[in-house]
Parts: structure tokens; C-alpha cells; sequence
């Protein structure tokens, strides 16, 4: 297996040898300053942005950005069939420059380890010093804040961030709201339900997006990666970006209910390729202990992490609203994958996120407005080796076996990553677990699958 090199270099000048390049290894060189000073790949927006409201980030969370935007390269752009001699576990060498070398090479384990943990890959990343005259990538602002944000909020466009933020608004705080995007359909979901946010709490919102993502053709052309198993990592450090320009400590909301947090494993195959750990506990409290080394002043909280989904939706603080916009949020796993079958993008209906929608709302709402491609489950025999059948059968068979075997989900919980940093919460983790898949098993009445 060969270690593929992502070099990250700060303008044209910046042409300085990588002497962490093992010899012989394949390299791709990302260029984030194509020129005036300014960051790429979406960075440069979000600064600005920042810059707008009256803030201006650290230049270790500019560093942190860059790390994560560095990360995300080389997760969607390097394919696991193509780079992988296992097609799965790639090797990958991030190398980037900072602007205090000495801070960031005493958390290289940590980093790595989180990266690892996050993606199922192994990681090595190298820190140099930036370019001289490139000491401050964060311009000062012109003008001071005019809103004073309370706390800082992932805004994904989904429905758990859609309760997270209804919540803040209506118990009084002045959530910052994060969003980062690559697709046009993920943007619409996050435009849309902001402006509906802004309108039904009368204030103006305070929201920074940032479009993150690169070319297909950065390493070549060849096949990319899909997974975006590293998403929360750019997710993670865009809010500490924010955070760090507030200038107090801060709490970075991460809503996302506790089944797909935890995110047990369906069958044995999905601890594997078709398992994240975007929110595990275990990886974001990981990401608390990189804040407090590096020096930022934040901390991620999931305020969620002991409730199912539809428990989110049954006490969301603003039940009217959500009932009448929750179908204007985006859960989908893949929503542009319906254009293959010539519809406009929307929820397929059948993926893991969709199901544990679909309960959720049916659940917690008594209904469920929102368009489905695959509108009714139980109106055909699913094919379980086809994609409309396989997630639904992997439900089944993980419910019947807590049916058949209800201790063995003390035991699950444990599968996806370590709970070591909650101990006291583990009874808290197998309820959430548990009630999560009663709400899908709910769902799931009278859908029958069977193999081709």
C-alpha cells in the first residue's frame, strides 16, 4: 500500500520542499491561495463573512480550517477502489503549513487518531510554518459586532439541526448557525429553513455558510470517493471558526439525536463501509481535548445525545412551526441519486437516515408530509439485494435480534467506538439505542423484504 501525499500550499511563492514526502510516494498539491492573500475552497468566505458581522477568527482556528478542508480533499477525492489495496483502508499524508508549527506538532497524535477513528483510514499529518508574509489570514474587522451571538449551532439543513436551532430561538439564545455545503440541493435546504427561522422569530440571522469542496480532477481523473465519512471533521472546524472570533468561551451545539450518533451497527458489514462515527461521543469528545490544547475557547455539546428522534420531534420547543416546515428539510443520505431515475432530487424513502425520519415524524408528529420517492414501503415485497430493500431488511434483522437476545444491546452500544469518557451515561446510551429501534420497528409494520 502506498501513501498518497496532500500538500497544502499558500500562494504561489509558497514552493518550499516537503521534506515529510516519503520518496517514491504519489503527491497532489492543493493551492488554497490562488491569489490576493485570499483562502479558497470556501474558507476565504467564511472568514469574510465572520469579518462582516464584526468578528475576526484566531489564526489557530484559520490553521484548524485548513486542516479540515485539507482533510476533506483528500477524503472525497481519493477513491477507496482506486487508492486502497484492500479498497477500503487508504493511507493518506496531509501536509500543511501553519502559523505556529511547534503548538500543532504536539497534537499530531491526537490528530491522527481522531482522523482514523472518524474514517477508517490511516493518517499522517506533517506541520511546517506558513509563508513569511502570510502571518495573519484573518483581516480585522471594520466595524464592531451588532449581535452578540449567545452560542454557536451546526445548521445542516436536516431535521435535527432544523429542532436544535427552533429550540435555541425559542428559549431566548442568539445561536451563530454553521452551515457548510458542497451540492446545490443541501444550500436550497439550508436557505429555505433559515429565512423560515428568521421570519418566525423576527430577527435578523446570524448564519455563515461556507461552500467547501474541491474539483473532481484534483488527483487526477479517476474515480472519487462518496463516503464523506470526514464531513463532521470541516463541519467541527467551521464552528470552532466562528467560535473563536466570539471571543468568549463558547458551546458549539451539535444536534443530532442519539441513534444516529451512537450509529450501532445494522449488521456486521456496517461497522465497516457503511458505518460513521460522525457524532460519536467518543470522537467529539476527542475534538473537546484538541480545542482546550490548541487554545480555543469552545466546547461541542449534543444536547440530544440521550434522545431518539422522535423524541426530538415530540419536544421540540415550537411543535407548530416544525409540523408545518419539517418536510422542507433534507435527511437523505443521497437525495440527487433519484435524477438517475428521473425525478428531481428529493428523500429516496429507503436509506438508514430516511427510515429513521420517517418513524421519527410518524412517531412524534402522527404524520409525515414530506415527498418521498419510495412513498408507501408496504405497498410491494422489497427486494432486500436491491437498493429500495437492503437498509430496510438490515432494520429487521438488527430488531429481531433485540427482540430475541434484549441484553444484547448493553453489549452494541460498546461496537461503534469507545464510551469510556461517559461511563455513568451507558444505561442513558442502551435506552436510546433501544427506543430508537422500537420507533423504526413502529415504522416498519407490515413492510415485508425477501431476498431476489
Amino acid at each position: 500500500m502506498s501513501v498518497h501525499n496532500i500538500i497544502c500550499r499558500l500562494g504561489v511563492s509558497d514552493v518550499e520542499k516537503i521534506s515529510t514526502v516519503a520518496k517514491g510516494t504519489p503527491i497532489t498539491e492543493v493551492q488554497f491561495i490562488p491569489g490576493a492573500n485570499r483562502l479558497d475552497f470556501g474558507l476565504g468566505h467564511a472568514i469574510e463573512h465572520l469579518t462582516k458581522l464584526g468578528f475576526r477568527p484566531t489564526e489557530t482556528a484559520v490553521d484548524l480550517a485548513i486542516v479540515g478542508a485539507l482533510m476533506t480533499a483528500a477524503d472525497t477525492r481519493l477513491s477507496r477502489e482506486v487508492v486502497a489495496v484492500d479498497r477500503w483502508t487508504r493511507e493518506i499524508a496531509l501536509h500543511v503549513p501553519v502559523s505556529d508549527p511547534s503548538k500543532w506538532t504536539a497534537q499530531t497524535t491526537l490528530l491522527e487518531h481522531m482522523m482514523n477513528f472518524l474514517t477508517g483510514d490511516r493518517w499522517k499529518i506533517y506541520f511546517r510554518a506558513r509563508p513569511a508574509h502570510l502571518k495573519r489570514l484573518a483581516s480585522q474587522p471594520t466595524q464592531l459586532p451588532i449581535n452578540t451571538p449567545s452560542c454557536v449551532c451546526l445548521f445542516s439543513g436536516g431535521l435535527d439541526s432544523f429542532i436544535g436551532a427552533i429550540d435555541l430561538f425559542a428559549t431566548g439564545s442568539k445561536p451563530l448557525l454553521i452551515s457548510h455545503y458542497w451540492d446545490g440541493i443541501t444550500s436550497d435546504h439550508q436557505t429555505y429553513c433559515a429565512e423560515r427561522l428568521a421570519k418566525e422569530y423576527a430577527q435578523t440571522l446570524l448564519h455563515v455558510r461556507a461552500r467547501v469542496g474541491f474539483p473532481r480532477t484534483l488527483v487526477g481523473a479517476r474515480q472519487v470517493e462518496n463516503s464523506l465519512r470526514g464531513r463532521s471533521f470541516m463541519f467541527f472546524a467551521l464552528a470552532a471558526l466562528a467560535a473563536s472570533a466570539l471571543g468568549a468561551p463558547t458551546t458549539i451545539f451539535v444536534p443530532e439525536n442519539g441513534l444516529i450518533s451512537l450509529n450501532v451497527p445494522l449488521d456486521p458489514l456496517r461497522l465497516g463501509a457503511l458505518s460513521t462515527r460522525t457524532t460519536h461521543p467518543y470522537y467529539m469528545a476527542r475534538w473537546n481535548e484538541l480545542l482546550n490544547a490548541i487554545g480555543i475557547s469552545a466546547t461541542l455539546d449534543n444536547p440530544y445525545r440521550h434522545q431518539t428522534k422522535g423524541e426530538m420531534v415530540k419536544g421540540c420547543k415550537n411543535p407548530t412551526f416544525l409540523k408545518k416546515y419539517a418536510r422542507n428539510t433534507m435527511s437523505c443520505s443521497s437525495p440527487a441519486k433519484i435524477r438517475w431515475l428521473g425525478n428531481s432530487p428529493m428523500h429516496c424513502g429507503h436509506c438508514v437516515p430516511c427510515i429513521i425520519r420517517r418513524a421519527a415524524l410518524e412517531s412524534g408528529l402522527g404524520t409525515d408530509t414530506t415527498e418521498y420517492h419510495l412513498k408507501d414501503l408496504s405497498a410491494q415485497v422489497l427486494i432486500s439485494t436491491k437498493a429500495e430493500g437492503e437498509h430496510v431488511r438490515a432494520f429487521q434483522r438488527a430488531i429481531n435480534k433485540l427482540k430475541l437476545k434484549p441484553g444484547s444491546a448493553r453489549f452494541a452500544i460498546h461496537q461503534p467506538g469507545p464510551l469510556s469518557d461517559h461511563p455513568g451515561d451507558w444505561p442513558k446510551y442502551e435506552s436510546v439505542f433501544v427506543n430508537g429501534m422500537k420507533e423504526v420497528d413502529a415504522f416498519l409494520s407490515g413492510v415485508v423484504t425477501k431476498p431476489a
